[in-house]
């Protein structure tokens, strides 16, 4: 079973910086992998903060587009989302995730979530 395990999170201010990362299972599955970065906030709908391919093409949420940065170390099996200018409404939990589908045959699915890191952001 594939592990995605989150850090970084914590208590940051308003305009502030925090840097997220999702370590993965060692193992060369994560060089086939789109590395996701997912948030919850209290009672609203997980959403998509954003994506990095294994070519390193990203993708981001327009509400955090020129503030935060994904990218991915393929040697530590690591996704990291670097978040600056924060604000309190970006207080959440943030999920790192990968899913997809294996060329075998029939496909195999997968769909991996961390257990998720605390971000708060004070005003």
């Amino acid at each position: 079973q594939e592990r995605l395990v989150e850090s970084g999170g914590g208590l940051a201010q308003a305009g502030g910086s925090l840097r997220l990362s999702c370590a993965a299972s060692p193992g060369n599955t994560f060089l086939i992998w789109t590395m996701n970065w997912y948030r919850q906030a209290p009672g609203k709908q997980r959403e998509l903060v954003a994506r990095i391919t294994t070519g390193g093409d990203t993708y981001y949420a327009d509400s955090v587009k020129d503030r935060f940065t994904i990218s991915r170390d393929n040697a530590q099996s690591t996704v990291y989302l670097q978040m600056d200018s924060l604000k309190t409404e970006e207080t959440a939990i943030y999920y790192c995730n990968t899913f997809g589908s294996l060329a075998t045959r029939p496909p195999t699915k997968y769909d991996y979530w961390g257990q998720g890191t605390q971000v708060t952001v004070s005003s």
